[in-house]
């Protein structure tokens, strides 16, 4: 950033577990660190981004701050104490944001204070989690268009006082490949086109009507390749075993590097509903790999997916849509290729990490200025 010195950033988490969120976390801080800011994160002791920001080469320091009481308070009161240099916090769970919002209102330096929210169901609606959202952050940054019209309806956020700033995919890693050399190496067929998904087994993640869609379409000249583990992974099973798919299904589980997964795709589904998704990063990820995509009209999914433009979007829990898109692109390359050409260009331009970076140093400086603006 021009004529602006460094941020001193200051991410917080309380949840214990590891993710999206977490990760998201971890690489944002990496490239601001890249940058030249100062970037720490503030965690609980026995938190997986605490074990793991080493790999990232993210500074972490552990406190107490895993529940929201006098201790978890006093903890995060101290830390403000012996940290007034602060810039910025961005805070990323309910308990963390709850912490720093209260706790810094008693500080003789108060810093700004951002609140991503990550996940796409409602926030509660009562006076904690209003005054959190509408006074206790400075601002607050979304994953998604949707996200943001929630809290403007049901918390009374203004929209001025938000942006929607999508998780950054690494677009030098998800890229096309050689598809036919890929397919040979993970032992897929080289002579059927390949319908994909990679996702968690998640009932809401919506495999059981992609499946159900495959079962209305008469052809059989395509496989199914499903690629993630989770609860909904039996009920995926039994229905393949009940209508006689598993010669043409290619469930594999869980997988560390799902780029030549993709690559060895026709065609990307994800059929998710409920309004919990904000910009899937596998959809992000797959348009990375120039796959057209087929997904539904839930959450912030049309943020990334443009109806006939990047791909196709149909009603959320409706298999026979979802199979009369799937049959309309495995029949026409043109339109599917077309749509995976701009699916590409859209995900190189504005999906990338440097752009999260980009529009997250934007919202951190607005925030600071005028304080931080160097004289020309």
């Amino acid at each position: 950033m021009v004529n602006k010195r460094p941020l001193r950033i200051v991410h917080t988490e309380s949840s214990w577990g590891w993710g999206g969120q977490e990760i998201r976390i971890l690489t944002e801080s990496r490239g601001m660190i890249e940058r030249g800011h100062d970037v720490r994160i503030v965690c609980t002791p026995d938190a997986e981004i605490f074990k793991r920001a080493a790999d990232y080469s993210v500074p972490v320091e552990a406190i107490s701050i895993q529940k929201k009481n006098f201790k978890g308070l006093t903890a995060m009161r101290d830390w403000l104490k012996n940290n007034r240099d602060v810039d910025v916090i961005n805070t990323h769970s309910s308990i963390d944001s709850w912490l720093v919002s209260v706790a810094a209102r008693t500080s003789s330096r108060r810093p700004r204070i951002v609140r991503t929210r990550h996940v796409g169901l409602p926030a509660p609606c009562n006076l904690a989690s209003n005054w959190i959202y509408r006074k206790g952050a400075d601002f607050v940054v979304t994953c998604g268009n949707a996200i943001i019209e929630g809290l403007h309806q049901r918390n009374g956020v203004k929209r001025n006082r938000m942006r929607s700033i999508p998780t950054g995919i690494d677009t030098a890693s998800f890229q096309p490949g050689d598809q036919l050399q890929v397919r040979q190496k993970l032992n897929l067929p080289t002579d059927r086109k390949i319908v994909g998904i990679v996702s968690a087994l998640r009932r809401e993640k919506g495999h059981q009507f992609l499946c159900e869609a495959i079962t209305q379409l008469s052809r059989t000249d395509f496989d199914l390749l499903i690629v993630g583990d989770g609860l909904s992974m039996i009920h995926v099973k039994e229905f393949i075993k009940q209508h006689n798919l598993e010669e043409r299904t290619h469930l594999v589980g869980n997988q560390n590097d799902v780029v030549p997964w993709l690559q060895a795709m026709d065609l990307f589904v994800l059929p998710s509903f409920g309004a919990v998704e904000g910009v899937p990063q596998s959809i992000m990820q797959a348009m990375s790999c120039q796959l057209p995509i087929i997904s539904t009209t839930v959450g912030s999914i049309s943020q990334a997916v443009e109806h006939e433009t990047t791909g196709l979007l149909v009603p959320p829990e409706n298999a026979t849509s979802l199979s009369q898109a799937i049959n309309r692109l495995l029949d026409d390359t043109e339109l599917a290729n077309r749509f995976a050409k701009a699916g590409y260009e859209k995900a190189q331009s504005k999906f990338t990490i440097s752009c999260m970076l980009d529009h997250m140093e934007e919202v951190f400086y607005q925030l600071c200025e005028p304080a931080l603006t160097k004289a020309a």
